[in-house]
């Protein structure tokens, strides 16, 4: 009801980020965050079921434990099944492990969690899935478009992803990034950010430096805040998950735009 006020009165471009935002605790029924526009961010203390930003448009979901929570949050499920159905755009912060079919029919939404279930990233067509976890099987059946970073500490993701649509490629550091980390002292909020959605076909560590950023800057995530401490241990550790069909697009989409920079010379 609140979003749906929000493009009633605002369209489509809803609202600055944050401008509006709602804290909440405990546990959240079905569907929770579902169609959240931009400038609504919901913020949940606890836990929530299926279907969490099912058709998300544009805005902000954060959803982690009470402090006093027990298991560990990486080691806890705080998100049911089927999270961010149908999403088109927005961010997405879950401490914790979300149940199956995560991302699946993501479009253009952004989300960090610290694992997933079966069938990850099912469907997928945009967006951007940072797994700081373990993942269950079939990861990336059908995923056509969009991007999917995981942290596979024991080497076996490769075994759990399903490879008929998707390339596994290495994230390799990049010299400028890491000056900006050690001239910042590893702070985690330093600024200097990009737009993680532009150039896909790059950029993935800092992409992906600045989401776990994010991440642990919303949630409080130690598995974050470990993470970015000993970035040049882990960074090794992640796989980009790369659909064959959406690498070969953005790469003619780049030569086209190069030879019309080539041509206006």
């Amino acid at each position: 009801m609140l979003s749906g006020q929000v493009a009633k009165r605002y369209g489509y471009a809803g609202l600055p980020d944050d401008t509006i935002t709602v804290k909440l605790t405990g546990t959240a029924g079905q569907s929770f965050g579902a169609w959240v526009v931009n400038g609504v961010t919901l913020e949940l203390t606890g836990q929530a079921n299926d279907y969490v930003g099912k058709g998300l448009s544009g805005g902000k979901l954060v959803i982690k434990p009470a402090p006093d929570a027990r298991p560990l949050a990486e080691q806890a499920i705080i998100v049911g099944n089927t999270v961010l159905y149908g999403a088109i755009s927005g961010e997405c912060y879950f401490r914790g492990v979300a149940g199956e079919r995560f991302a699946v029919r993501n479009s253009g939404a952004i989300a960090v969690v610290e694992g997933t279930g079966d069938h990850g990233c099912e469907y997928m067509t945009g967006g951007v899935v940072v797994v700081l976890g373990q993942t269950g099987r079939n990861f990336a059946a059908g995923m056509s478009g969009g991007v999917a970073y995981v942290l596979d500490e024991d080497k076996s993701f490769a075994k759990r992803c399903n490879l008929s649509m998707v390339d596994l490629e290495p994230v390799t550091e990049e010299e400028e990034l890491m000056q900006r980390i050690h001239h910042h002292g590893g702070d985690l909020e330093f600024k200097g950010r990009i737009d993680v959605m532009a150039n896909m076909s790059g950029y993935d560590a800092e992409r992906l430096h600045q989401l776990i950023s994010d991440h642990h800057g919303y949630t409080g995530s130690l598995r974050a805040k470990d993470i970015l401490d000993n970035w040049a241990e882990y960074l090794p550790k992640f796989v980009k998950v790369m659909p064959v069909e959406y690498r070969r697009a953005l790469q003619e989409i780049e030569q086209a735009q190069a030879g019309l920079s080539v041509a206006a010379e």
